[in-house]
């Protein structure tokens, strides 16, 4: 009997930190309905409370490209720019988010970039023009960039309302786009057609 009431006791305990987790999925798409990828959608909490803490990032150069060309991240999170190509990268930024560079190096560098401030860094490289990336740091760590079958989804996530904030690299240039407040709470669907440059 001991035994039994112990585990209720128990279930009881955990119920509301498993209770309150939600799932956000997306559908994102182009005006003409079809599926888009790199899309950039975070979920800004509007009780601002403690956030979890950033998690380090890697954005990587092989073939002479950066890996991942489009990242999210959490405010005050480190990211790490190893270099896999067999030649040397000058990775840079002077976006106002971020201001650094990383003078011509082979391998890893040192120590991982802070990227201390929310905004859209766009990152390339001195030696090869063609290279781009862009990050979008975001005040909260929970965001997700779509697929190529334009799908994306955010799980435990708290429940509550949340402002959805949408970015695309073919908006670089227009406006922001409107952000919007959403409730979550248990499993949410959401459309999202985004607009882009022509």
């Amino acid at each position: 009997m001991y035994r039994s009431a112990g585990i209720v006791l128990a279930l009881l305990l955990l119920a509301p930190v498993t209770a309150g987790a939600a799932t956000a999925a997306f559908q994102t798409t182009d005006p003409a309905g079809r599926p888009l990828d790199s899309v950039v959608l975070s979920l800004i909490p509007v009780a601002r409370g403690a956030l979890p803490a950033p998690r380090p990032a890697r954005i990587s150069q092989a073939g002479k490209a950066f890996s991942p060309i489009v990242s999210v991240v959490q405010t005050g999170t480190p990211i790490e720019f190893p270099n896999n190509d067999t030649v040397r990268h000058h990775v840079y930024s002077f976006s106002p988010a971020k201001v650094f560079e990383l003078k011509l190096y082979a391998g890893k560098p040192e120590k991982p970039v802070l990227f201390d401030k929310p905004g859209v860094v766009v990152l390339g490289c001195n030696i090869h023009d063609h290279m781009v990336a862009y990050v979008v740091v975001v005040d909260t760590p929970w965001s997700v960039v779509s697929g190529l079958d334009g799908s994306a989804r955010i799980a435990d996530l708290p429940s509550g309302d949340y402002l959805l904030q949408v970015w695309h690299p073919r908006r670089l240039g227009l406006p922001d786009l409107p952000v919007r407040t959403i409730r979550v709470n248990g499993e949410l669907s959401e459309k999202v057609v985004v607009e882009l440059k022509p």
